[in-house]
C-alpha cells in the first residue's frame, strides 16, 4: 500500500478492490490508461507496487500511465489480472442508440 495512506484492514482493502472494479466496469468509455490509473489510485497502490504484483516492469507501468505506451494486450491483461479483470472485445453502440 502507498505509504501516503494509513494502514487498511483486509476488509477495507477488499472493499477498495470491489469499488475499483465496479467503477472501471461502469465506465467502458475510459481508455486503458484511464482505467489503469483509476484502479491504481483507488486501490492506493504505487506504480512500483502494481508492477511487482503483476510481474510487469515498473517503467512499463509508468509509460502506460503517462500515455507514452498503450501496452500490449498481454501486458494489460497482466496488470488488470491483479484484480481478476482482462481486456475483451465489445460491440460499439451505433450513434444515437
Amino acid at each position: 500500500m502507498d505509504k501516503r495512506y494509513g494502514h487498511l484492514s483486509l476488509s477495507e482493502q477488499l472493499m477498495l478492490r470491489k469499488q475499483a472494479i465496479d467503477e472501471v466496469l461502469g465506465h467502458p468509455e475510459w481508455s486503458t490508461q484511464e482505467a489503469l490509473r483509476h484502479l491504481k489510485k483507488t486501490m492506493r497502490l504505487t506504480s512500483a507496487e502494481l508492477a511487482k504484483l503483476s510481474g510487469v516492469h515498473y517503467r512499463t507501468v509508468q509509460d502506460i500511465e503517462q500515455g507514452r505506451s498503450e501496452g500490449s494486450v498481454q501486458t494489460m491483461n497482466r496488470l488488470f489480472g491483479v484484480l481478476g479483470l482482462k481486456l475483451g472485445v465489445v460491440r460499439i453502440a451505433p450513434p444515437g442508440a
